[in-house]
């Protein structure tokens, strides 16, 4: 015995994805549904490599009563609309949209980080998948807060286009062949040019000068992981297609050494170390887009804190930062409490 499972927004990078993920991990299932707006209704879509092509049906029309759980990715105008009226038909929402992560009945969770957090769904019948920077960060620092209790956290983000959707990556790809042929490179997604350059801007600013983006990566953290954590960050567009990459800093209440961390981080879950202090010793986007864990390099001391460490961590951005965290969730939620699957 299954789930009865919806994929809602199955036609954009980080629904596909969900699909892509659902079939890898061969995630139980007796039947599924993939929904988009009225103009993807009839397409088609490859749930994984399996060579089954799904349907698409249009979310405005589609009963969600007898259905276990929905995996959103539809933005959060969307979420707005459908989340309630799925929640409502007892079909569990997993959103991946910033809609819910900070409202206090809704879950934000991150199964290796604090899967025990799930257990609040029923308040709203709604879980919140985090950003896709903070997804990533606190991979890497729960296990070395249960070590030593992390005081301070200082990130610095280096985000690929896919963020930003399909437009984002297709303003990278035209920007770059402008440029390479002599012609005009013009900003349309981006508020400058993203090709050969960095932007130090993602998401909308904030009166005290950070963005949305910086925000979230503070306010989610301290959901998550702890309240007492402090967190400053800085969020910076790349000209790279998929894969998330920052340079974290990182203050202890106790001391932790770098040779610790890194046994400590070479046994946790969702966690690969990749650690050798030499040429190309270390993890870059290009190398952990298609896998599942968060890789981790570049660790050592900080001497300009009392316990401090620096690392560097790497992600796929579509998977642990998206579609694989809502996948994880989905598991989460199946083994604790709908428990149907065999």
């Amino acid at each position: 015995m299954g789930y009865r499972v919806v994929v809602a927004g199955a036609t954009g990078n980080v629904g596909r994805e969900m699909l892509n993920i659902l079939a890898e991990r061969e995630f139980p299932l007796d039947d599924i549904a993939v929904l988009a707006s009225s103009r993807s209704t009839g397409d088609e879509v490859e749930y994984g490599e399996t060579g089954r092509k799904l349907k698409i049906r249009n979310i405005e029309h589609f009963d969600p009563t007898g259905w276990d759980m929905a995996l959103f990715a539809i933005g959060s105008d969307a979420t707005k609309i459908y989340a309630p009226k799925f929640a409502a038909a007892g079909c569990t929402v997993i959103d991946n949209s910033s809609l819910y992560r900070m409202d206090p009945d809704v879950p934000l969770i991150v199964p290796e980080v604090n899967p025990e957090a799930i257990d609040g769904y029923k308040a709203k019948n709604i879980i919140a998948n985090p950003n896709c920077s903070t997804a990533q960060m606190v991979v890497a620092l729960k296990p070395l807060h249960d070590a030593a209790t992390i005081k301070r956290v200082v990130v610095s983000t280096y985000q690929s286009v896919s963020g930003a959707g399909k437009v984002g990556m297709d303003e990278l790809f035209e920007q770059s062949r402008n440029i390479f042929v002599g012609d005009p490179a013009e900003p349309v997604k981006f508020t400058k040019q993203i090709a050969f350059n960095v932007i130090p801007h993602i998401d909308v600013f904030l009166d005290d000068g950070s963005t949305k983006e910086e925000w979230k990566m503070v306010v989610e953290t301290k959901k998550i992981l702890d309240p007492k954590v402090k967190v400053t960050a800085t969020c910076v567009r790349v000209p790279v297609f998929v894969g998330h990459s920052e340079a974290i800093n990182i203050e202890f209440e106790n001391e932790l050494s770098a040779e610790d961390a890194q046994n400590i981080l070479r046994e946790a879950p969702g966690i690969m170390l990749v650690d050798k202090r030499e040429d190309g010793g270390y993890v870059t986007p290009v190398e952990c887009v298609g896998e599942y864990a968060t890789f981790i390099s570049r660790v050592r001391e900080d001497s300009t804190v009392e316990h401090g460490l620096a690392l560097w961590c790497v992600s796929d951005n579509l998977r642990k930062g998206a579609a694989l965290n809502a996948v994880q969730i989905a598991e989460l939620l199946g083994r604790r409490h709908l428990k149907k699957a065999d």
